[in-house]
């Protein structure tokens, strides 16, 4: 566990030693004020807990966490346990970090912050310490000491009542609802990617995989001003629903057995020829090698997705065609951007939300958002 900054503050073990935590019975109805969130465990289950409700201490700021959205990371908490070899399920963890709510109590020392105030959560929360390298350059995602919730063994925001701090809350304008802030989670990670990606106006595009973090990415690709977009999927629905989201985007089914250069064909193809940049969205080898053969001489492939370990690149043909391959964790400085793009009507967020749930059906929003055949794009979970 991480030794700096706000590790002691919010070490799991205050709320897993608290003597009124507990896990609910399946059906059980909880009080309707319960500090309730979702959990899960090193035997891959989901359930709902019970837990202290907190108290603000100085610089903190208690939350009504009124959205949260379920990532494809939590998921994966839940059925593996485990994403990589640092960020492993060991004990009860809390799920959660694309949140949005209501400031109810304030701690000592907050001036910026009033009861009522409508807030979206940052929930990659770094040391801040003049010591650390990477928060003093602004580049605070590599911070060794980050407490991000619902990374283990931190506990996340899908919960009805959060203590964040208070420099780490972003202030939502009247227009903006609860669940599109909550939105601004996933499209501060596309928008670290297209800004590291060094996208321009006009630069053709590939966008690979159609589910919740492409869509965004489209989203943003399309805002920046890239033309054309192409965007690749195995499901057919996901391209469909994207091409409702932006109609101009042009679609390609990747069909299993396909090899990476023959979807690259098809996707040259439909973006008239090379593409300049290539984000690359699912993490999937196969993926990155049609994303690599898809790119133009001097392009850039550019992975947002997350994969396995250790994955074989098609060496040679990156460095005969000068083809730059970068990659990115989480993001830095993004929220603020976010907020104004969307607040703005640059992008719209709405259209991802597929499927709503009540904080006491967390354990059945989280069934669906792991069932492909529900065909959820974003599940929410609001209170």
């Amino acid at each position: 566990m991480p030794d700096g900054g706000y590790a002691d503050t919010y070490s799991p073990r205050k709320v897993l030693d608290d003597p009124s935590f507990r896990v609910l019975a399946s059906g059980e109805v909880p009080a309707p004020d319960a500090n309730i969130a979702a959990f899960y465990n090193p035997n891959h289950e989901i359930h709902l807990v019970e837990k202290p409700r907190p108290t603000p201490g100085p610089g903190q700021v208690l939350v009504h966490v009124r959205s949260t959205g379920i990532c494809g990371s939590d998921v994966h908490f839940w059925k593996h346990g485990r994403v990589g070899d640092s960020m492993v399920v060991t004990d009860e963890c809390g799920s959660g970090h694309e949140s949005a709510g209501e400031v109810i109590e304030i701690g000592e020392g907050v001036t910026q912050w009033k009861v009522g105030d409508r807030v979206a959560i940052e929930a990659g929360v770094p040391c801040s310490k003049s010591s650390c390298d990477h928060c003093r350059v602004g580049r605070y995602n590599a911070c060794p000491d980050v407490v991000f919730f619902s990374t283990p063994p931190f506990h996340g925001t899908l919960t009805r009542y959060h203590l964040h701090p208070a420099e780490w809350l972003h202030r939502l304008p009247d227009s903006l609802s609860f669940e599109e802030g909550s939105l601004c989670e996933p499209l501060a990670v596309a928008l670290a990617g297209i800004e590291r990606a060094g996208l321009r106006l006009g630069d053709s595009t590939l966008i690979c995989g159609a589910g919740p973090i492409g869509l965004v990415s489209l989203l943003s690709a399309r805002a920046a001003g890239a033309e054309p977009i192409v965007i690749t999927d195995l499901f057919q629905s996901r391209l469909d629903f994207a091409k409702k989201l932006v109609p101009g985007v042009r679609t390609v089914l990747v069909e299993r057995g396909l090899t990476p250069k023959d979807a690259a064909q098809k996707i040259k193809a439909a973006a008239d020829g090379p593409v300049k940049v290539a984000i690359e969205c699912s993490g999937v080898e196969s993926s990155v090698h049609t994303a690599v053969h898809a790119a133009q001489f001097g392009g850039k492939v550019f992975i947002i997705g997350v994969g396995k370990n250790e994955q074989v690149f098609p060496f040679m043909h990156l460095s005969a065609n000068e083809i730059d391959v970068s990659f990115q964790y989480r993001y830095a400085n993004q929220y603020p951007k976010a907020i104004r793009l969307v607040a703005g009507g640059l992008i719209d967020l709405k259209p991802l939300v597929t499927h709503r749930f009540k904080l006491e059906e967390a354990v059945s929003a989280f069934h669906v958002a792991a069932d492909p055949s529900q065909g959820a794009i974003k599940v929410q979970i609001q209170d």
